[in-house]
């Protein structure tokens, strides 16, 4: 394994939807990255559907944005009921089954993330409630008002600085992980610089 080089310990600000591909190889990333640098990294919940609240979608997208409430609703309700410390965990369980395992049904999702971290079951009703919109609102509102509204997720701010990314469709380990970091936040220290960007053309890999 590599040494956590040593240092002053950066910082990392996550806004993340759990329905995300982009935004789940990123943030297992930076669990990769904090394996091999000195970071602290805080975790947030932003929403797709929020952002494209208002938004002509095709039908089968508007389908998803719809369903897609659930999760983050469920995960927003845990963190206030319970604690923020919950908000990583139940992110790592309902990505997970959503990007790895393939799991569809939101409501199962929900389910089997909420039994796996040991929290109550009952959490899955605000899947369906508004009663905590404003503080996933609020949270939303706190990343993408950092980087404006023509984009989606991951948005990642190191060290303050954010942006929407880095996108990426595959999870590098190791060293190569911590020099991705590396220059993340070398290009975030420099006020002026604001965006990198090329057509994809592979989806996301998640495992």
């Amino acid at each position: 394994m590599t040494d956590v080089v040593q240092g002053s310990k950066n910082k990392a600000d996550f806004w993340f939807d759990p329905a995300c591909p982009f935004a789940w190889v990123t943030s297992r990333w930076i669990g990769e990255v904090e394996k091999v640098r000195d970071i602290e990294t805080e975790w947030h919940v932003m929403s797709l559907s929020v952002l494209n609240e208002g938004r002509e979608l095709e039908s089968d997208y508007q389908r998803a944005m719809d369903e897609n409430w659930g999760p983050v609703r469920v995960i927003v309700a845990a963190s206030e009921l319970h604690g923020k410390e919950h908000i990583k965990p139940l992110y790592d369980a309902m990505g997970t089954l959503i990007h790895n395992e393939g799991v569809k049904d939101r409501p199962e999702v929900i389910r089997r993330a909420l039994e796996q971290v040991g929290l109550p079951a009952d959490l899955a009703g605000y899947a369906d409630s508004d009663e905590y919109d404003s503080q996933l609102r609020a949270s939303h509102k706190s990343g993408i008002e950092l980087v404006g509204q023509d984009v989606g997720t991951p948005v990642v701010a190191f060290n303050g600085t954010a942006f929407f990314g880095p996108v990426m469709t595959r999870v590098p380990e190791g060293e190569e992980a911590g020099q991705l970091w590396d220059a993340s936040v070398t290009l975030a220290g420099y006020p002026h610089f604001f965006e990198i960007k090329r057509t994809r053309t592979e989806r996301p890999k998640a495992v």
